[in-house]
């Protein structure tokens, strides 16, 4: 899928760079529980810092972050939570290499129209290879290698793959801009029929995941191709396309805008805008219908006649790119994450050693029933100390002699609240629940998160 991940949509225009090139320093929703408004901005390169998420070395190169355990935390379960709601969908999930021929990106038309964001080609004998600044090539090739039938359709493709795009060192910033991007995509081939139910059922699945997420989009976006050669002279196919994204936003019931000069370079495209704390905007997800590399690729189907068709390919991303959406995840909580994506959930506080033996074996049963469970024992300090250096893990469990006699644990939520002792196996059991929820309250009697 031609998506730039920096912006989460597809092959946008310089103009449209530029404009956001600097964007998303700062984020107005960050973590406990005071309302929305009063909350302070957070930058997710500091914030992500001082939590230790991510970081960067001169040795790796600009734009190349890496992930420290807790930021692979909170990726992997974005990861897996994007999976399963794709596959909830319809979606089946493929792997494809970040490596392909100079002549895959002439075929599919990036070579002429998207070189400049490419990485030089590398020289593999007589041959030259690419990283690929894009998946959806390689999609079309996965197709074409089978023989497909009208009733396999729609084929709703699907991969969390890695890309690369050769970014000038001075547009670079944290996870919001980078040169190696972990890119939550999907194609749809299916019949010209089945393209409009398809795209919405797209928004659809884009709404319900930014829903579980905290996402609010600003609004919706009709990207449509400005002036210029950058574009594919294909007037008819741009009139068909444009009039089949109009009539999906319709149906969807989401007012939009358009905007010239944002589309991809084969076609428009639906961008649905996200804003940071300071309002500045960017593109999460999007979809698009495209009519162009089915044709340059030759790929078909077998129709009802016995004859071959041409797919549509429906390209769309729910999330974007995983380091743009971690990002703005970031500064939306402030770090105090929801407890399903916290990359400690549970924090267990043995109140003196005597306690320390209880707490490792409570821990142990966290880890067992897939919750991602620490000690912080009294070498970290007084108990206080330990609560508050705690204070962005949801759950924290204080073991006294008591609770360690009676294998129950003291919770204190992250929002302040204090639970009466439970039995250990009730809470973790109710925790879990939680969890597996991916909702946003800490506790089942709707105490917010």
């Amino acid at each position: 899928m031609n998506v730039n991940p920096q912006h989460g949509h597809r092959e946008p225009d310089r103009t449209a760079q530029s404009r956001t090139a600097h964007d998303r320093t700062a984020q107005s929703r960050p973590a406990h529980d005071r309302p929305a408004q009063s909350r302070p901005a957070h930058d997710h390169r500091k914030l992500g810092r001082e939590l230790d998420l991510f970081d960067t070395d001169p040795l790796m190169g600009s734009g190349l972050p890496y992930w420290l355990p807790d930021g692979a935390a909170v990726r992997h379960t974005l990861e897996k939570f994007i999976r399963g709601r794709e596959r909830r969908a319809g979606y089946r999930h493929v792997y494809s290499p970040v490596l392909g021929k100079r002549e895959l990106y002439e075929i599919s038309g990036h070579w002429a129209h998207y070189r400049e964001d490419m990485f030089p080609p590398m020289a593999l004998g007589s041959e030259e290879v690419v990283l690929r600044p894009s998946l959806c090539p390689h999609h079309a090739l996965i197709f074409r290698s089978r023989s497909h039938s009208y009733r396999e359709l729609p084929l709703r493709m699907a991969e969390l793959g890695g890309m690369y795009r050769s970014e000038p060192s001075g547009v670079l910033g944290g996870l919001t801009r980078v040169r190696a991007i972990q890119l939550n995509d999907a194609h749809v081939f299916c019949t010209p029929e089945q393209a409009a139910d398809e795209a919405v059922a797209a928004l659809e699945l884009i709404r319900e995941a930014h829903a579980a997420l905290g996402i609010v989009p600003v609004r919706y976006r009709l990207s449509l191709p400005g002036a210029g050669g950058k574009y594919v002279a294909d007037p008819a196919l741009w009139e068909r396309a444009t009039a089949l994204l109009s009539d999906v936003l319709e149906r969807s019931g989401v007012p939009f805008e358009a905007a010239e000069g944002e589309a991809a370079f084969y076609g428009p495209k639906i961008d649905v805008q996200i804003a940071d704390g300071a309002g500045r905007e960017f593109t999460l997800s999007t979809v698009q219908v495209d009519f162009h590399q089915p044709e340059r690729f030759d790929l078909h189907y077998i129709g009802p006649d016995g004859a071959r068709h041409r797919p549509v390919m429906v390209h769309r991303s729910v999330i974007g790119s995983v380091e743009r959406v971690v990002a703005h995840l970031i500064e939306l909580y402030g770090g105090a994450f929801p407890a399903w994506l916290a990359p400690v959930q549970v924090v267990l506080l043995p109140v003196s050693d005597a306690e320390l033996p209880q707490a490792e074996r409570l821990r142990q049963r966290c880890l067992d029933l897939g919750l991602r469970a620490e000690v912080a024992g009294p070498e970290r300090g007084t108990l206080g100390a330990r609560i508050r250096e705690a204070r962005l893990v949801p759950y924290q469990a204080v073991i006294g002699a008591r609770e360690a006699v009676d294998d129950r644990v003291a919770l204190r939520l992250r929002n302040g609240r204090r639970l009466e002792p439970l039995p250990a196996e009730e809470a973790w059991a109710r925790i879990g629940a939680l969890v597996a929820g991916c909702g946003s309250e800490l506790w089942e009697d709707g105490a917010a998160g």
